[in-house]
């Protein structure tokens, strides 16, 4: 579940203190803003993995450029993540924290080095802001947080000079990292390096310009917690839908979702973001719209897969349905793009599950949708 933070009450000092986590910045502080450079990342490794932020100097110049001459010196290697809320936020980069012996100082350290700039208008997940001393806007210095999800409670409050670009699933392990009942970490995630770099020129949106056609030699495996399902799609009659479930695929939006929905003799339901275990990243969520529909003449029965809506047309996402029976009430209203070519036995274990109305008592797993080309005769 994602962890929503509606306070704000951390450690900065010697004990707890009600602080804005802010990043309050001014060009006048004394490290200079980069300017007429490439686009940098940093490269973050830590002892649970690695994640990459884009350095965004126009939201916060003077503590992009701060993090960078601190990360290019070697600063932030061997401290450790001191504050955590589980899928919420997780703070670092203290240079006391390298001391394992301090821990009782840890979110003291790294202060007290630049002025205030703007804050940003939106709070929102993937954000990398500082650390602010209560009371005091010209306390920002080494001290970082980073918000897994949207955070609206914290918006125009603080200021963001990076955004994750990648490994949002290594920032859900940390922000599980066990704590004690002030907030502190009981156990170390360290950052061993951080390398930064030129942000590389960004990958080509797969299934962009493929022919439907081509789009239709792919198959796509449901790996299950009851088994593997195997889709062919139904090119020739929804060709826009096959090509973003393609997409959505292959970006891996679709792993570690679950079945929420159990209707026996009618269908069962998986893909809706709220059941990720982990949160999109930035280029994820950038994939996810509004299908328009593309009715068609195929019938919904036994094996059919469907894009679910809400009562609009359009409102179609992620989240898809799989029928288990005849359900003539959706035709030529939902939009067919695929169907069960192997494993319906996975499919029948589905909908055999114990439940409570709809839902199901025990989590069933969609571990991750895998793409295959499937053999031309």
């Amino acid at each position: 579940m994602r962890r929503v933070i509606t306070r704000t009450l951390w450690l900065l000092d010697t004990g707890p203190l009600a602080i804005g986590l802010a990043f309050w910045l001014a060009g006048s502080g004394p490290v200079a803003a980069q300017t007429g450079t490439s686009p940098k990342q940093a490269v973050v490794e830590t002892t649970l993995g690695t994640f990459i932020v884009d350095i965004t100097p126009e939201t916060g110049p003077t503590h992009a450029a701060y993090f960078l001459k601190q990360a290019e010196a070697g600063a932030y290697d061997g401290t450790t993540f001191h504050r955590m809320v589980k899928n919420g936020m997780i703070m670092g980069g203290d240079p006391i924290s390298k001391d394992p012996a301090k821990q009782a100082q840890y979110g003291t350290g790294g202060q007290n080095a630049l002025k205030a700039e703007a804050r940003a208008p939106k709070m929102t997940g993937g954000s990398v802001a500082a650390v602010l001393v209560p009371g005091r806007p010209d306390s920002g210095g080494a001290q970082f947080f980073i918000v897994l999800v949207d955070q609206p409670a914290l918006d125009n409050q603080y200021t963001v000079f990076a955004r994750v670009n990648d490994g949002m699933g290594v920032l859900q392990k940390i922000s599980e990292t066990p704590i004690d009942t002030n907030g502190k970490a009981t156990a170390r995630v360290e950052i061993t390096r951080i390398t930064i770099r030129d942000t590389p020129p960004p990958e080509p949106e797969p299934f962009v310009n493929e022919t439907a056609q081509e789009l239709g030699t792919y198959r796509a495996i449901l790996d299950t917690s009851a088994g593997p399902i195997m889709l062919e799609f139904l090119i020739d009659k929804a060709p826009e839908h096959v090509r973003q479930f393609l997409k959505l695929a292959k970006a891996g939006v679709y792993d570690g979702m679950a079945f929420h929905r159990v209707a026996p003799g009618f269908v069962i339901q998986t893909g809706a973001l709220n059941t990720r275990e982990q949160p999109l990243t930035p280029k994820q969520h950038a994939l996810v719209h509004n299908m328009r529909p593309e009715i068609n003449d195929t019938k919904h029965v036994k094996g059919i897969v469907s894009l679910a809506r809400g009562d609009a047309p359009d409102s179609g996402t992620t989240s898809f349905f799989i029928c288990t029976g005849t359900s003539t009430a959706l035709d030529g209203v939902y939009t067919a793009f695929a169907r069960v070519v192997d494993g319906m036995a996975a499919v029948e274990a589905i909908e055999a599950s114990p439940r409570t109305g709809e839902t199901p008592n025990v989590r069933i797993d969609l571990k991750a949708v895998r793409l295959v080309k499937k053999d031309i005769q």
